[in-house]
C-alpha cells in the first residue's frame, strides 16, 4: 500500500488533483495540461506555479495522472517527461481522461462512459477497460457537444445576425467584442478551444429562450448522433456523463436519453471524487 498517492484528472480547461494519506484527503484545482498544447518545459513551469505551492512538503508515493491528449504516445511521453522531472520518486501511472471518466462513472461495472466539457470523449468500458472509443477529434474537426463546439454555435448565430435583437442585445452586453476580436481570438491567439467554449456561458445564462433551447438542443444531438450512435452496446448498458456541460445540461442529456431509448446512469460535473473511490477501493 502506498502511503501518500497523488490523483489528477485534467481537461483543456483545468485540472483537479487529489491528496491521499493516512491521516487526510485534500483537492487541489490547477489550470488544465494539454500536451497538444505545452510542451515539457511549459508544464514543468506550469505545475511549478500553481500546484507545487499547493502542495504540503512530504514525499508523493504514487501518482496516478488522467488527462486529455494522452492517447498518442509522444503526448504521453511528454506527460511522462514533465512528471518525472517534477516528481522523481514517485511510482507514475499515466492515462487517458476516458480511462478516468469510465473508473469514476462505472467502478468495475460495464457501461458507456462520456465527457462532455470543453471537448467531448465517449467509450464502451466493459468493467476493467475501454473496448470500443468514439474521440471527439478536437474542436476544430469535431467534440461535437461539447463547450467549445456549443460555444462556437453561439458566435455563429451572433455573426451571422441569427439571434433576434434580444439576444444580440445580451451578446453585447455581456462579452463586448467585436467581430474582430473574436476572429483574432480564434484563429490568431493560444487556446482557441478554451476560449470558444467561454461562450457556452451564454446558453447557461439564458435558457428558456426558444433559439437558445434550440441550440443547445442540436449541439448535444449531434453528440448522440454521431457519437453514442457507433456503439452496439447503447441499448444495453447505462449511458453516464461527466464534464462541465454534461453537469449544466443534464435535462437536456435525460430528454435526449429518451428520445434515443436509452438509459441515462450518473452524471456528474467532476470524475476526481469517483477516481478517490476507485484507488482507495483498490488499495
Amino acid at each position: 500500500m502506498a502511503s501518500v498517492q497523488l490523483i489528477a484528472d485534467s481537461g483543456a480547461t483545468s485540472c483537479e488533483w487529489c491528496l491521499i494519506n493516512q491521516e487526510s484527503t485534500t483537492f487541489f484545482r490547477t489550470t488544465g495540461i494539454s500536451p497538444y498544447f505545452l510542451d515539457v518545459s511549459g508544464i514543468v513551469t506550469q505545475l511549478q506555479q500553481e500546484l507545487i505551492p499547493q502542495l504540503p512538503s512530504i514525499s508523493i508515493d504514487e501518482l496516478h495522472f488522467y488527462g486529455t491528449g494522452l492517447a498518442t504516445k509522444a503526448n504521453k511521453q511528454t506527460m511522462q517527461s514533465a512528471l518525472e522531472a517534477l516528481f522523481p520518486a514517485s511510482i507514475l501511472h499515466i492515462e487517458t481522461d476516458l480511462l478516468a471518466a469510465a473508473r469514476a462513472l462505472c467502478g468495475h461495472e460495464k457501461g458507456i462512459a462520456c465527457i462532455l466539457g470543453t471537448g467531448i470523449n465517449a467509450c464502451v468500458y466493459d468493467g476493467k477497460e475501454i473496448i470500443k472509443n468514439s474521440p471527439g477529434l478536437g474542436y476544430v474537426l469535431g467534440d461535437e457537444g461539447s463547450g467549445a463546439y456549443l460555444g462556437k454555435k453561439v458566435i455563429q448565430h451572433y455573426i451571422y445576425q441569427i439571434f433576434d435583437n434580444e439576444l444580440r442585445l445580451r451578446f453585447e452586453q455581456q462579452f463586448k467584442q467585436s467581430k474582430e476580436q473574436i476572429l483574432h481570438a480564434v484563429y490568431k491567439a493560444p487556446f482557441a478551444n478554451r476560449y470558444l467554449a467561454g461562450y457556452a456561458l451564454f446558453i447557461s445564462e439564458n435558457r428558456g429562450h426558444y433559439m437558445i433551447e434550440n441550440l443547445l438542443e442540436d449541439g448535444l444531438n449531434d453528440f448522440f448522433s454521431i457519437h453514442l450512435q457507433s456503439f452496439s452496446e447503447r441499448f444495453h448498458y447505462p449511458i453516464h456523463f461527466t464534464g462541465s456541460i454534461s453537469h449544466g445540461f443534464k435535462d437536456i442529456l435525460a430528454s435526449l436519453c429518451d428520445n434515443y431509448s436509452l438509459q441515462l446512469g450518473t452524471v456528474c460535473k467532476s470524475p476526481i471524487e469517483g477516481l478517490v473511490t476507485f484507488h482507495t477501493d483498490n488499495l
